[in-house]
């Protein structure tokens, strides 16, 4: 009596809607609202069930004004079932227009040509076929519309899950201009000398690297690679044979008491590095990342391994397995490399990461120290550049270290795609103190970039999710330019007089 009663409220009330909204998706497109009208009021007819008090329907008086997709009739189990009708029939109806819709293009060509083989001498105008669609009947052309409306998905935008490696432009410029072929064959003239001028190869790098001479650019800048060419084959050689001989010393000793921790981390951890990026979650590539991680952190006691480092492998793993292939590299299956040229892929990436890590291991040392002043200078900086910005942040309670930390910690790489990275990487390792310094005037630039939007929310919570979820996907080169440039303009300001910028 009590689920009776229950059930006779939740109909009377006009006012609470309690109205059940289908999930629109891949496996269930929406239902067209005419359609499925019709087919429940030709249902109801064919029934002809005795229809109750006007009381009990105003429930789906207010269904059918608030344009519900439930257009009930009146018993609930009755509704129901109805939609598991619709859904069968409607997609039969479907199939066969489909069907018969195919058919009818097959044969239009084939009319099309006899049309034209037809067309008499005096050039009289032949009606064309959007003409003749127009001039089917109108209940054709209501059917057609109705099933065209029930096949058709809302429009909504396409944001790609994964922003490709290889989309170097987000604004679809062409892929080589003149002026970029005019750049690539300066690269290729310095590198082709017998001493490369490492100073011009710094100045020409700023700007950005071209991907076919990224790979060797990236050693010479990082110091893994001398500067002359015919010592590089040499160099190559014995730093490969040097990191596989740190494998076979120490990778075994993973298991052992005082090392499990840090294998256990760098386990969890490599996992979750980029994972939609189909490429980084390939069994093989993990095993490579682990060894990579586990040799960094054995040789370098002082630090050890802390979580970000594995971030920091990816962007040289890419760059230089892109020598080796010619397509997309984030689909690339890996296996189908030899072993040779894995091998020199995996001690490539470590020697550079280790160079890279060498100039900001106070980063990762315990309490991770430079971070902290890191974070402190941003503070500093962003105080005389944007008074209401920073104000903005007191105001609300945002302290930097709870959005600024994993900027330093991570050089950026969970607010960029990786194809922005590797491009911003290009400047740093043309700069002198790029990673260690540089970075903190992009980090100010990144920040200001979003001046708008964080002074639009107006409460803790927002702003922290807005700096923890920037909206960055669609970036490519020119909005890096743009960053690189106010960051170097920033650092021309207060790098040489850091005094202007304290408190």
């Amino acid at each position: 009596m009590a689920a009776e009663s229950s059930k006779q409220f939740w109909k009377r009330s006009a006012k609470l809607p309690g109205s059940i909204q289908p999930v629109y998706g891949a496996q269930h497109p929406p239902l067209d609202p005419r359609l499925t009208k019709n087919f429940i009021k030709e249902r109801s007819k064919g029934n002809a069930l005795p229809l109750k008090n006007k009381k009990a329907s105003s429930f789906h008086e207010f269904a059918r004004n608030t344009s519900d997709a439930w257009d009930i009739g009146d018993d609930e189990d009755e509704d129901f079932s109805s939609f598991q009708t619709l859904n069968s029939k409607v997609a039969k109806a479907t199939a066969a227009q489909v069907l018969e819709n195919h058919s009818k293009l097959r044969v239009k060509p084939e009319r099309a040509q006899s049309a034209l083989s037809e067309m008499p001498t005096n050039c009289k105008v032949i009606k064309s076929s959007s003409e003749a669609q127009l001039a089917r009947s109108p209940e054709d052309a209501c059917v057609r519309n109705a099933l065209h409306k029930q096949q058709s998905l809302p429009l909504r935008p396409i944001i790609p899950l994964v922003a490709r490696i290889s989309d170097q432009n987000a604004s679809g410029a062409p892929p080589m201009t003149v002026r970029e072929k005019t750049r690539l064959e300066k690269f290729r003239q310095l590198l082709s000398s017998l001493n490369t001028d490492l100073d011009e190869l710094r100045k020409c790098s700023w700007p950005g690297v071209p991907r076919e001479v990224r790979p060797v650019t990236w050693r010479l800048l990082s110091g893994y690679l001398p500067a002359n060419k015919e010592r590089r084959k040499l160099t190559l050689q014995r730093k490969q044979e040097e990191y596989f001989g740190f494998i076979e010393q120490y990778y075994d000793s993973r298991n052992e008491e005082h090392h499990q921790d840090t294998y256990r981390q760098i386990h969890i951890d490599i996992p979750r590095t980029n994972p939609l990026i189909p490429l980084f979650q390939q069994p093989l590539v993990q095993e490579i990342f682990e060894r990579i991680l586990f040799i960094w952190a054995i040789r370098h006691p002082a630090s050890g391994y802390v979580q970000g480092i594995n971030d920091l492998v990816t962007p040289f793993f890419v760059v230089f397995l892109s020598e080796h292939v010619e397509e997309d590299v984030e689909n690339f299956d890996v296996t189908t490399l030899s072993q040779d040229v894995l091998r020199s892929i995996e001690a490539d990436s470590f020697w550079c990461m280790s160079k890279l890590l060498d100039g900001i291991q106070d980063n990762y040392t315990f309490a991770q120290p430079g971070i902290q002043k890191k974070v402190k200078a941003l503070e500093e900086l962003v105080s005389r550049i944007d008074e209401q910005v920073h104000n903005h942040f007191r105001k609300y309670e945002v302290e930097y270290l709870q959005f600024a930390f994993r900027w330093m910690n991570n050089l950026l790489m969970r607010e960029l795609p990786l194809r922005c990275t590797i491009r911003l990487w290009d400047t740093y390792q043309s700069e002198q103190e790029g990673f260690s310094h540089f970075h903190l005037y992009v980090c100010a630039a990144f920040l200001i970039k979003w001046r708008k939007e964080i002074l639009d929310e107006e409460d803790f919570q927002g702003l922290l999710m807005l700096l923890q979820n920037l909206p960055t996907i669609h970036w490519g080169n020119e909005e890096i330019g743009l960053l690189l440039a106010e960051a170097y303009r920033l650092k021309y300001m207060f790098a040489d007089a850091p005094n202007h910028y304290r408190r």
